[in-house]
């Protein structure tokens, strides 16, 4: 049985392919050439380059595969070029499900977001249910998620394409080599550059729980159904006093106004669009910060058996990794 993973070099992907590969699936990848692949170097895998804007590349990677894992997306809060990000996010999944459903393939699982999911107002857990909209989509990353969760189940409607949708909250761990937006806040944290904070919330939970939830979807989930795979809700106060105690710190004591940090993230932003280089803080998760992102996970609890342990063990394997690493 052979198994494709899309990005395999990714944060969740790399720690589904370890999954996959403790389990003794035959497993192909398909990465960019000029993918950073420490992530899964070593391991014993076949590599496709090509990326989900080559049809050509698509239509080779899915061919004889059994399975197939789709979790490689464009995941940025600020991009110079949104046009590129829906290409990827929207088009390439699109174009990646059909060509998989053309090839045979037996079942899907796409890696959604949480972000394409409906929040409380009243700061209490949103699941799958809770109605949501375009309009309620902040920033180009969400909106193309959740265009693409559109496309998915378009697909699933009209393609017949087997797909299961799962929908990680935010994860955090070990190999985070990117880091990604938790993951920078976790580094900054550690390294002295976090002297304040707003008042938010979201949903912590390890890599490794994550991951284990996806072969449970792929087990047991059902085709054109989605679950969120979440660990603890907690505030940023509450994960910024974790990571400072663990590191005999002391945090943040400034409670900054979200109105207050919106036109500085907002001019921040002008100097990205000169220098090209990604902005410390944009005004989309601002925007975003606003809201409690909290999620309950009893649905994948209860049709997969997905479990997730402490979302602090998460966060004290990514200050271990971010140390062990020398990130600076």
């Amino acid at each position: 049985m052979k198994t494709l993973v899309t990005g395999a070099n990714g944060f969740i992907g790399s720690a589904v392919v370890r999954l996959l590969l403790d389990q003794g699936h035959s497993l192909r990848v398909l990465v960019r050439p000029d993918a950073d692949r420490r992530n899964f170097e070593g391991l014993d895998l076949e590599v496709i380059e090509g990326d989900l804007t080559d049809n050509d590349s698509l239509k080779r990677a899915v061919t004889d595969c059994n399975l197939l894992f789709h979790l490689a997306a464009d995941y940025r809060l600020w991009i110079p070029d949104p046009d590129t990000m829906y290409k990827t996010n929207v088009d390439g999944t699109r174009n990646l499900i059909m060509a998989a459903t053309d090839a045979g393939v037996e079942k899907i699982v796409y890696t959604s977001s949480v972000a394409t999911l409906g929040i409380n107002s009243d700061g209490t857990a949103s699941d799958e249910t809770t109605p949501v909209s375009i309009e309620d989509m902040t920033g180009h990353y969400k909106r193309s998620k959740f265009l693409a969760e559109q496309e998915v189940n378009k697909l699933v409607k009209t393609h017949s394409s087997p797909v299961t949708i799962v929908n990680p909250s935010t994860p955090v761990g070990s190999r985070d080599i990117k880091p990604t937006p938790t993951g920078k806040i976790v580094l900054d944290t550690i390294r002295n550059r976090m002297p304040a904070y707003v008042d938010t919330g979201l949903n912590i939970v390890h890599v490794d729980d994550v991951a284990k939830g996806h072969l449970l979807a792929m087990e047991k989930g059902e085709i054109g159904d989605r679950y969120i795979l979440g660990g603890d809700n907690m505030t940023l106060a509450s994960i910024l006093e974790y990571i400072c105690i663990n590191q005999n710190m002391s945090p943040p004591t400034i409670k900054l106004p979200h109105n207050l940090v919106l036109p500085i993230a907002w001019f921040m932003e002008r100097i990205a669009d000169i220098t090209n280089k990604e902005p410390r803080a944009t005004v989309d998760s601002v925007k975003m910060s606003k809201k409690m992102m909290f999620f309950s996970s009893e649905k994948a609890k209860e049709k997969l058996g997905y479990q997730s342990r402490p979302g602090v063990e998460g966060l004290k394997d990514a200050i271990d990794w971010f140390n062990s690493e020398e990130y600076s």
